[in-house]
């Protein structure tokens, strides 16, 4: 990160578990990652978390209220224990009045945050959990042949990213399982044939 916009920053640091800001809550600025992980999640009509997105080191978090809302549209919690830097959103205001630099360096972070919760928004919008579920390990396979995957996070917060909860996650792993596609122990999930995996979200 430039210097310039490093100097606006005030340190902030945030419990595992700790909320960051609510959805309504007023957007006084918004905060740069420089360790840990956040996720970012909406509220659906029947009160089940919807997780939008997952934070890491070197992410931005609220940054689209800079130039729009006077609230946060969406809810922040640490899930473990992050070290931010709080931009203060009129601060940025006056520093992008002074400095095209600096616009331009915010253009192209919320360009960037656009295509990925495009991309995000095209899973929370596949209709089946199934379907959720399959496009996130697709997404994981590097291969067509057998592929490891170790899971960062728990099974819960796996759910909460996928719109659901821990046991209808569960009844779709081992349905995965019971077809032949997948072996799960513990964290690891094999997957047998990611050409068959991928081939399933075309």
């Amino acid at each position: 990160m430039d210097k310039e916009i490093l100097a606006l920053g005030i340190e902030k640091s945030f419990r595992a578990d700790e909320t960051i800001f609510e959805a309504g809550g007023e957007a006084g600025g918004f905060y740069y990652l420089l360790s840990g992980e956040v996720r970012i999640f909406k509220m659906d009509e029947a009160g089940m978390e919807v997780e939008i997105a997952r934070v890491g080191p070197d992410g931005y978090i609220g940054e689209a209220i800079i130039f729009t809302q006077d609230a946060y549209p969406l809810f922040a919690q640490a899930v473990k224990e992050s070290k931010t830097l709080y931009f203060p959103k009129d601060k940025v205001l006056r520093a992008i009045e002074r400095s095209p630099k600096i616009a331009l360096t915010f253009i192209k972070v919320l360009a960037e945050k656009c295509v990925t919760l495009n991309r995000r928004l095209e899973t929370i919008g596949l209709k089946s959990i199934r379907q959720r579920l399959i496009h996130y390990l697709a997404g994981q396979c590097s291969r067509d042949g057998r592929c490891l995957i170790k899971l960062t996070t728990s099974k819960t917060d796996l759910a909460r990213r996928l719109g659901t909860i821990s046991e209808t996650l569960s009844r779709n792993f081992k349905a995965l399982e019971d077809e032949g596609l997948i072996e799960v122990k513990a964290s690891d999930i094999l997957i047998k044939n990611c050409a068959k995996i991928k081939a399933e979200i075309i």
